[in-house]
């Protein structure tokens, strides 16, 4: 698919999607950016490249000059709530946002240009990587009433519907041979995995659901600091974007971060869950065993997830 938005081609990621709804939207796409430009008096550059699979993103300049960033994302099922919940938590992690809105299955936001702008994914060891993330997930976990009132918090939704969500697909994926885990197991991990949410009794916050290092920016320098981002403890400032939002175990939220490290998960995926556990204050038995259920979950999708779920479960984690 090609096409111009704001006069500019739509970048190769988002053009390359096939997924129905997605296609239906994109459609549409020329017609809402040129109204949320004119709306909030805006005037665009070009996209950022490759870009997102989902979203139209691209600095713009607002009515006084300023530099900001505009997104305009297709607001599936996953994503739907990224408005509400980077609003909700600004001030403590998430990149500036000065408007918001979701219009059907549009979301869109108008955030700080932050810079450098460069993701963690680019940066540090990752080791060092581990302490901004739980740094900066210590930060965002609040009960949403503490941070938009009871009304809006009502619009978030549990982990619970998420985890069924998926362990319905995984399920799904089992049972046409596409798991390369022996039955029990899958049938333990993705019983787990609609559990654990349930059994968690402490207090259901907010989550990114999506935290890890290409979903956190760098921020730094007295003209380019963000309101409220993250400090390490070398000084450096770094911002959360990009959320999915579910409201529950704060457990849960470490475990993209080490999705995202293939090569330590599928190695030492027990000392792994510790680290992480010790880093953002969180039980760490409960850490392994949503870990041994994700993996699960992931399992022929991810293969380092099925050899961390088999390393997990031969250490004796149920």
């Amino acid at each position: 698919m090609t096409g111009i938005v704001a006069g500019h081609p739509v970048p190769p990621r988002l053009a390359e999607g096939t997924d129905p709804g997605l296609i239906a939207w994109r459609v549409q796409l020329p017609g809402l950016v040129d109204e949320l430009l004119e709306r909030w008096n805006l005037s665009a550059g070009a996209p950022f490249l490759p870009g997102g699979s989902s979203a139209w993103v691209a600095p713009v300049r607002d009515g006084d000059g300023v530099e900001r960033v505009l997104k305009v994302a297709w607001a599936h099922d996953e994503s739907r709530d990224e408005a509400a919940g980077m609003a909700a938590w600004q001030g403590l992690g998430a990149a500036r946002t000065h408007r918001h809105e979701r219009r059907g299955r549009t979301v869109a936001l108008l955030l700080d240009r932050v810079r450098p702008g460069i993701s963690l994914a680019e940066q540090l060891t990752w080791p060092e990587r581990d302490e901004v993330v739980a740094a900066i997930a210590r930060r965002l976990w609040r009960p949403p009433s503490e941070l938009v009132g009871a009304e809006a918090a009502a619009g978030f939704r549990p982990l619970s519907r998420m985890c069924a969500w998926w362990a319905d697909a995984a399920q799904q994926r089992a049972d046409t041979g596409r798991s390369p885990l022996p039955r029990d197991l899958v049938e333990h991990g993705l019983r787990l995995f609609r559990e654990l949410p349930a059994q968690w009794d402490g207090d259901a916050v907010l989550l990114a659901t999506d935290l890890h290092p290409g979903n956190v920016l760098s921020s730094g320098g007295e003209a380019t600091a963000t309101d409220g981002a993250t400090t390490d403890g070398t000084g450096r400032q770094w911002v959360l974007i990009d959320p999915k939002p579910y409201v529950g175990d704060p457990h849960y939220d470490v475990l993209q971060h080490m999705l995202n490290d293939p090569d330590r998960l599928r190695s030492q995926p027990g000392p792994f869950a510790e680290r992480m556990a010790e880093l953002a204050g969180l039980d760490p038995s409960r850490v392994r065993r949503w870990l041994l259920a994700r993996c699960v979950q992931e399992a022929g999708v991810l293969e380092a997830a099925a050899e961390a779920a088999r390393g997990l479960a031969d250490a004796g984690v149920k």
